[in-house]
């Protein structure tokens, strides 16, 4: 199976930005790809997808600070995020939505001043 292993996150300030990666152990070219992001206490909840050949889907929370793209040569995933709220504020992860793989590690987001 597919192991992925996320980077990138840390602490940043409100309104900063951080590049998340998500590095797969084999092809991901012919999937839809997305990144999740789980915050204490709350259900992991999908903040951006991208289908095969790149295209995006974001929900409200997240449309115009975040950007998903991927790398398909590099068999890895990436994940933009401007304009930092507390909020947002999880461990990111990325996954297969519609065939999950066992979940990667994911990587720390502290938004915070």
């Amino acid at each position: 199976q597919v192991q992925l292993v996320e980077s990138g996150g840390g602490l940043v300030q409100p309104g900063g930005s951080l590049r998340l990666s998500c590095a797969a152990s084999g092809s991901i070219r012919f999937w839809i790809m997305g990144w999740y992001r789980q915050a204490p206490g709350k259900q992991r909840e999908l903040v951006a997808t991208a289908s095969a050949s790149g295209a995006p889907y974001y929900p409200d929370s997240v449309k115009g600070r975040f950007t998903i793209s991927r790398d398909n040569a590099k068999n890895t995933l990436y994940l933009e995020m401007h304009t930092l709220k507390p909020e947002d504020t999880a461990v990111y992860y990325c996954n297969r939505p519609n065939s999950l793989l066992d979940w990667g590690q994911g990587t720390q987001v502290t938004v915070s001043s």
